[in-house]
């Protein structure tokens, strides 16, 4: 069964609404213990918050058979209310409610380590939310008892959110998403950060300003305190026209790495990541933006990225291309035509030009190797600095022949959605699609 409290009360069995025939004060019981699932909630307490502090003489006798009632209701769908010791507690084996489900999500993206992951988080677990919490069930002084830590969680991740999202250059996301609150919590300093950034990126430097003293007018009249100082810095920085408070918009489905925007991570094999857009494949270059491989800079990273190159290899290289604009463009030219026949021969086998193609460039990298001892005590292939700035693409050409010369070559599919194209091995022969999560909905 499952259970929704964020917002109005309801109960689903295998998808559908059921009505468990029980009044608003017993639903109200039934939401207490629920909110504690597996815990046990003493009947005092449950008393003092029915009755909002003050529980009549017959609360024990009257608590006893709301949950006699609400025992009954459940037991068609397996719930079961345990007495223990001097109170109660729901088991919720095989169940849900999503309270727990939000504070799961919340937490997930709390230690996300990529942007986009902790989006997604936020994203799931701020969609719970249908309402304020048991919308019609419960009054504000008791909503106001039962979810106040709630409440404050929701706020967080929106602030959470709005600032991950203000790193990865969607300020148009964070305007749609804050606007609306702006003028219900004038009081949230964090929150209206995030949108007075939001404002300012989006050339409304006026509207942001007139924010903060709308924020600031709210905070002395009705608080009797001024704006802290991170709210005050942003201010004084957005009045300046401060450059630093730009971003680009970031691409869709990205990481941000040394500055430089890179795809997600889809396959776990290099020679398949390179062949990653934003967008996906099949939108290249139709989407504007949807191509990561535009800058030799970003090769350079990518290819760190992706443990090609050592980071003083890389350091290496960025200072050779600022050094040699001309020489970094001509082998970021070379990649980008190496990527196109890379794509068309592990898609397509009988695509014998393609092949040769890359083929070619993988006898180049083959000359440019030295076998070398690794700190481990084992031997590994590594390009030699004479490589110079095509070292990346010896490496990753390196790495597709060792995969078109795998067994597990024969595993590549191309994950068949409209908006994306990747490239990944499915050795069970079982999956339909590639890591990305928002591809196989």
């Amino acid at each position: 069964m499952d259970f929704s409290l964020l917002g109005p009360f309801e109960a689903r069995h295998e998808g559908i609404r059921v009505d468990l025939g029980i009044r608003r004060q017993e639903r109200c019981l039934l939401a207490i213990l629920l909110l504690d699932a597996g815990r046990v909630v003493s009947v005092p307490r449950i008393a003092d918050l029915l009755w909002n502090g003050a529980p009549p003489d017959s609360a024990r006798g009257t608590v006893h058979t709301y949950v006699g009632r609400v025992r009954a209701a459940l037991k068609p769908y397996g719930v079961t209310v345990a007495t223990r010791h001097d109170g109660y507690a729901v088991d919720l084996s095989g169940h849900t409610v999503d309270v727990r489900e939000f504070l799961d999500l919340a937490g997930q993206a709390a230690v996300a380590g990529d942007p986009g992951e902790q989006v997604r988080c936020y994203d799931r677990a701020l969609a719970l939310w249908r309402g304020p919490l048991l919308d019609g069930t419960v009054d504000e002084a008791l909503r106001d008892r039962l979810g106040g830590r709630l409440a404050e969680l929701r706020l967080t991740a929106l602030e959470q959110r709005a600032e991950t999202r203000l790193t990865m250059g969607l300020h148009a996301r964070v305007l749609a998403d804050l606007g609306p609150l702006a003028a219900e919590l004038p009081g949230r300093e964090r929150l209206v950060a995030a949108l007075m950034t939001a404002l300012y990126r989006a050339g409304r430097q006026a509207e942001a300003l007139a924010l903060y003293r709308t924020t600031r007018r709210h905070l002395v009249t009705e608080l009797g305190i001024d704006p802290g100082p991170a709210l005050t810095t942003l201010h004084d920085r957005i009045l300046a026209g401060d450059p630093r408070l730009d971003r680009p918009p970031a691409p869709l489905y990205a990481v941000r790495v040394r500055d430089q925007w890179l795809p997600w991570t889809t396959s776990g094999h290099p020679a398949l990541e390179f062949c990653n857009t934003f967008a996906g494949w099949h939108h290249t270059p139709e989407v504007p933006g949807s191509d990561w491989l535009r800058a030799y800079e970003t090769l350079a990273v990518w290819a760190g990225h992706h443990d090609l190159a050592d980071d003083p290899q890389v350091d290496r290289l960025l200072r050779e291309a600022a050094a040699r604009p001309d020489a970094a463009a001509a082998a970021l030219a070379e990649a980008r035509a190496f990527r196109t026949a890379l794509y068309a021969c592990l898609t397509d086998p009988a695509d014998v030009r393609a092949f040769h193609t890359v083929a070619a460039v993988a006898q180049q990298a083959a000359r440019s190797a030295v076998l070398t001892l690794g700190p481990d005590g084992l031997a590994q292939w590594r390009l030699a600095p004479s490589a110079g700035l095509d070292l990346p693409l010896h490496a990753t050409a390196r790495a597709a022949a060792e995969l078109l010369a795998d067994p597990r070559r024969l595993t590549l599919r191309a994950c068949p959605s409209a908006d994306c194209g990747w490239l990944f091995l499915d050795e069970s022969g079982r999956r339909r699609w590639c890591s990305l999560a928002t591809c196989g909905a």
